[in-house]
C-alpha cells in the first residue's frame, strides 16, 4: 500500500510542476474550472454535466502527456534534430486535437441552452 500512495505523491508531484511550469497547462486548468462552473448554471442532465468534466480531464490529461513527451526529448536529444521536432508537433497536435473535440462537444451542450 506504500507504493500506491507514494506513486500517488509522485503523481501529484507532477501535476504540480505543470501548474507552476507549464504556461498551456495553466491555461488549460482555468478554462477547465470557468466550463465546469459555468456547468453548473445551465439545466444539464447529469450525463452532459459529467461529459464536461470528463473532457475537461481528458484535454488536461493530454497536455500533461504532451509536456512529459517534450520534456523527455529536451533531455535525450538536446540539439533540434528533425525527427525530435515532428514528435513534440504530434503530441502538440493531440492536445489540439483532443482540445477541438472538446469545444465542439462543450458547443453541442451548451448552444442549445443558450440559443432556447
Amino acid at each position: 500500500m506504500k507504493s500506491f500512495w507514494r506513486s500517488v505523491r509522485h503523481a501529484f508531484r507532477g501535476i504540480v510542476y505543470a501548474i507552476r511550469n507549464e504556461r498551456n497547462f495553466q491555461i488549460e486548468c482555468v478554462a477547465a474550472v470557468a466550463v465546469v462552473l459555468l456547468a453548473c448554471f445551465f439545466p444539464l442532465s447529469s450525463i452532459e454535466r459529467t461529459l464536461i468534466v470528463f473532457l475537461a480531464g481528458w484535454v488536461m490529461a493530454f497536455e500533461l502527456i504532451n509536456t512529459a513527451i517534450e520534456r523527455m526529448l529536451d533531455i535525450i536529444k538536446p540539439n533540434v534534430h528533425p525527427y525530435v521536432r515532428i514528435v513534440k508537433d504530434m503530441a502538440a497536435g493531440a492536445v489540439l486535437v483532443s482540445s477541438g473535440v472538446a469545444v465542439v462537444i462543450g458547443l453541442c451542450i451548451f448552444l442549445p441552452h443558450l440559443i432556447g
